[in-house]
């Protein structure tokens, strides 16, 4: 049985725009004319062409999909919308018109005068609505004593102009009271009538102009997410003393990608404290060096292992291959692929980089044409107390990836450094020094294969670094532990640092004159670690000191003030690619490290330490290790 047909404002809106059609062509014929008549045309031809005329707008209007948008929500974009289905209107009519007529008694200044009396006609209606409904919704709002949480936002750019857009909808949350520009030159502008009040430095004068009109807010939300970290900080400190929450809305490829489905507020995170400006990015040369390929990722299910996987299965590689020595790891990541991207050719391999024949045996199978190199053993505490594994891992297993990759013919090799290779105190860092140095000599040997190495600092959130210990001892109520006042270190999300990876992988790749060089991503400013300590007590909004404590342990072996990414030696050069910079360290002759290496690779495997560490500081002369007492305290790692 045929139910009744069905009506709903979509057919209310059709018939209305049927109706200005007809109407918008006689009033564009009297306005043209000054009567109802064109020329030789009679009352009937009048009425004939009107017709036909609305005829050829409903078509178009249809075509033109004008009936999908809400009236509630008429915006701009709905604007452009009736103004194709007007453009088509007058298009098509005209066409047959000329067909038929050949325009002879038609004047042509009539189109234009119809396009503009159409589309006055058909938006006119829709934004009334939209202000009467909006102006009913307010009055009703007030009438039920309804209040939004009043907010100061910090940014005046597209994040801020969406959300006060979102605050629109009748069940908001939120109501923007003013914004604060990073640009002076904004200030006195406005963005869908919320003002620009001030710059960031005039915080405290801007909450105290919207406290003095009873217009307060109860948090300042933070839309701009190009923001150096530091700002932030400072935000953070500012917010704290004048006792206002400080928080953020989600970045908007976060909405693109799906990881938020809504515009919803979210604490602000330790990463938006050590963030930096957004580096733009050479995607196309990214892409050009992978899509297509085989790709082979050493330490595969480690923090930088795991996301230069999920970035490369981004680009489309013809296979990869995930070695890892770590069997949970490598499932844990193996499995997020088969997720996220079930198309790529994917093969888990559990291996260790310490074994030659493994590798070979991998390298020929699956002939990859870029391998990154992400193995290593990176704990300072641990490799200190077992340096015979530290360099076993990081200093010849880099020398067994690397040889493979020449014998196999590999197009790339992407070799994954540290700022605890300049001026090195401990094991660790000087087995990376190691390992720059023998990638850095076989680039320079000429050798088909490219080398190239990237150095960066610490990643955020990586596993055994200081935010995830802060997070712990902030969930068992402290104190938070830092080795020493003064420690300061680079910081850098891992999404980030892998990103300048692929960056600098692609840049080196093509241009053969940085054979040799080593690729440093600039990591800003160190922040005190102390200092991060209690701002992550902030952000949990207890009171540093006082809630939870903060507690000195004192250094430990090997460990370092501060780091440095570059040494005395090799000062800094930019190069053509934002975010990347290069250095040019000393270099080794490959024959004279070979042999060190052997008899390096010798002692490692006889676990005779003392020999290790002797060929370790003839071969890094500025290795300098350091003492320091233990601490009575947890461990802490270093950050």
């Amino acid at each position: 049985m045929i139910g009744k047909p069905t009506f709903h404002r979509g057919h209310i809106a059709f018939a209305h725009d049927l109706v200005m059609a007809a109407l918008s062509f006689v009033a564009a014929v009297y306005l043209r004319q000054g009567d109802l008549g064109v020329m030789g045309w009679d009352h009937t031809m009048m009425v004939l062409a009107t017709l036909t005329f609305t005829g050829v707008a409903a078509s178009a209007f249809l075509l033109s999909r004008m009936y999908k948008g809400v009236w509630r929500y008429a915006s701009v974009n709905d604007l452009l919308t009736l103004a194709k289905g007007a453009t088509l209107t007058i298009g098509i009519f005209y066409l047959a018109m000329f067909m038929v007529t050949r325009l002879q008694d038609l004047p042509r200044s009539i189109l234009i005068i119809n396009w503009f009396v159409l589309l006055a006609l058909l938006g006119g209606p829709r934004f009334v609505y939209r202000s009467w409904k909006d102006r009913r919704r307010a009055v009703r709002q007030a009438a039920d004593g309804r209040s939004r949480i009043p907010v100061l936002l910090v940014g005046a750019g597209d994040e801020a102009e969406l959300f006060i857009r979102a605050t629109a909808a009748p069940d908001a949350e939120y109501r923007a009271v003013g914004l604060l520009s990073e640009m002076g030159t904004r200030v006195g502008r406005n963005i869908h009538g919320i003002d620009v009040l001030g710059s960031f430095t005039e915080l405290e004068a801007v909450l105290a102009q919207l406290r003095a009109r009873g217009d307060g807010p109860q948090r300042l939300i933070v839309t701009d997410h190009r923001l150096d970290g530091a700002v932030v900080r400072h935000l953070l400190d500012d917010a704290d003393r004048l006792g206002l929450p400080l928080a953020r809305i989600p970045r908007l490829t976060d909405l693109k990608d799906g990881v938020e489905d809504q515009l919803t507020i979210r604490p602000i995170a330790v990463e938006d404290l050590l963030g930096r400006p957004q580096t733009v990015l050479d995607r196309d040369a990214m892409e050009a060096m992978i899509k297509g390929r085989r790709v082979l990722v050493t330490g595969a299910g480690g923090s930088i292992g795991s996301e230069l996987v999920r970035q490369i299965a981004g680009f489309g590689p013809e296979r990869l291959v995930l070695f890892d020595a770590g069997e949970f790891n490598l499932y844990a990541i193996d499995l997020e692929l088969a997720g996220s991207h079930p198309d790529i050719h994917r093969v888990p391999v559990v291996g260790d980089v310490r074994d030659a024949a493994k590798l070979r045996t991998v390298m020929a199978e699956h002939r990859p044409e870029l391998v990154f190199h992400a193995a290593a053993l990176k704990h300072v505490p641990m490799v200190e107390w077992n340096p015979d594994e530290g360099l076993l891992t990081n200093a010849v297993g880099t020398r067994i990836v690397a040889d493979a990759c020449v014998e196999a013919r590999v197009r790339l090799m992407v070799q994954i450094s540290t700022d605890k290779a300049v001026n090195p105190t401990n094991v660790m860092g000087a087995s990376k020094r190691m390992a720059e140095m023998y990638t850095q000599a076989v680039d320079l040997s000429g050798t088909p294969t490219r080398f190239v190495t990237v150095r960066f600092g610490n990643v955020l959130g990586s596993t055994g670094s200081v935010v995830p210990l802060f997070q712990r001892q902030l969930a068992e109520g402290g104190p938070l532990t830092v080795t020493h006042p003064d420690m300061t270190r680079y910081f850098m999300t891992v999404r980030e640092a892998v990103e300048l990876v692929l960056q600098a992988s692609a840049f080196g790749l093509e241009h053969d004159d940085y054979r040799g060089k080593i690729f440093v991503l600039d990591m800003g400013e160190p922040v005190r670690i102390v200092d991060l300590a209690r701002q992550m007590i902030r952000l949990a909004g207890l009171r540093p000191d006082v809630d939870v404590k903060v507690t000195f342990t004192g250094l430990r072996p090997g460990e370092k003030l501060f780091e440095e990414i570059f040494h005395g030696a090799e000062p800094p050069l930019p190069t053509e690619r934002k975010g990347i910079l290069v250095a040019a360290p000393r270099s080794v002759d490959a024959e004279e490290l070979g042999v060190a290496l052997s008899e390096l690779e010798a002692g490692c495997r006889a676990h005779q330490p003392e020999r290790v560490l002797a060929i370790l500081k003839r071969m890094v002369p500025e290795y300098a290790p350091q003492t320091a007492a233990k601490s009575v305290s947890a461990p802490e790692p270093v950050a």
